[in-house]
């Protein structure tokens, strides 16, 4: 009788289970669903009547392996991706997919794939977080009927060919020249403002010219050179040029003599 009672007691502890803060026990009982367990210590049934599938919710990471793919402006590529995801429901997780973690790998493939191929090259290097959160939504609306939370897919590298990387850095060392001539041609066109402004001031005022003149001779006297300055009053300058418009306002003179006998004979 002892030994019946002890073999009642073992068979009752042997349908005890421990399921971490981390995992739940999807519990089966006479292959039906019957319900989740845990987390903690709990009893199943034993002799096969109720069984147990242990899965971890926590938060896993998939480093997805290297896809050579084509872009929409045909361009070959190879594209690196992570992917984060959960379990937020374990009984759907163990009977609506047979291998979760296999099928989310498979799915996020292909999703990166398919992704890349729809966008151009420009657009996957330059809006990253647009493409992150496509392949997002790409794969997120089939791991849900799985029970699975995609919390994150994004690229982690981007892969061009040799020829492509040449023809880009040429691209933008052109840039680059393009916004240097910009910036140069727009502070000359800064400087030759700011020198007709000073040039019209200087013209309602004679003195200023003088002072400027002054200015310079000092400035190079400075360098303790043997440049030699000829000093020309302005008076001389502004003569010059009223003599030269009278002499061109004057009246053509009389013809030579000998000319006009010429023209007689």
């Amino acid at each position: 009788m002892w030994v019946a009672v002890l073999v009642v007691i073992l068979v009752a502890l042997s349908g005890l289970r421990i399921a971490q803060e981390y995992q739940r026990g999807v519990v089966f009982r006479l292959g039906r669903y019957s319900g989740l367990r845990g987390p903690g210590l709990y009893w199943i049934a034993p002799l096969g009547i109720e069984r147990s599938v242990t899965l971890d919710i926590r938060t896993r990471t998939v480093s997805a392996e290297q896809q050579e793919t084509i872009t929409r402006d045909s361009v070959t590529i190879k594209v690196n991706a992570v992917l984060w995801y959960r379990i937020v429901d374990a009984s759907k997780a163990v009977i609506e997919v047979a291998d979760a973690p296999a099928a989310v790998y498979q799915l996020a493939l292909t999703g990166l794939r398919n992704i890349i191929g729809q966008h151009d090259l420009d657009e996957v290097l330059q809006e990253r977080n647009k493409i992150n959160e496509l392949l997002r939504a790409s794969i997120e609306s089939s791991t849900t009927s799985w029970g699975l939370e995609v919390q994150r897919f994004e690229m982690k590298d981007v892969e061009l060919p040799v020829a492509m990387q040449q023809v880009m850095a040429m691209q933008a060392e052109a840039i680059r020249e393009k916004r240097a001539r910009i910036i140069k041609a727009e502070a000359e066109f800064e400087a030759s403002v700011k020198l007709s402004s000073a040039a019209a001031q200087m013209m309602l005022n004679p003195a200023a010219l003088e002072l400027r003149r002054m200015q310079m001779i000092s400035e190079v006297g400075a360098e303790n050179n043997s440049t030699t300055v000829l000093m020309i009053p302005s008076d001389f300058v502004s003569l010059a040029s009223t003599l030269n418009r009278y002499l061109a306002a004057l009246p053509a003179g009389p013809a030579p003599v000998e000319s006009t006998r010429a023209k007689a004979t």
